[in-house]
């Protein structure tokens, strides 16, 4: 299977524009799978961000003994 990504804009008119660029890599003929992701409204984005957040923080300096191990 392969893969074309690209963002679209949403709108009140429920259509998805395809950009153009991406409609001549599609073939002329045949089907397609589509799937749509959007951004989460219910919070669970705050959640993520300060999860990531803490991801990036340095090492307390007990777990710093890892970043020595490779």
């Amino acid at each position: 299977m392969h893969a074309i990504e690209f963002t679209a804009e949403l709108s009140d008119s429920r259509t998805l524009l395809v950009p153009q660029e991406v409609a001549d890599q599609l073939p002329k003929t045949g089907r397609a799978r589509i799937i749509v992701l959007t951004e989460e409204l219910n919070g669970d984005t705050d959640w993520r961000m300060g999860a990531y957040q803490q991801f990036l923080r340095d090492d307390s300096p007990e777990d710093a003994i890892y970043d020595s191990c490779q």
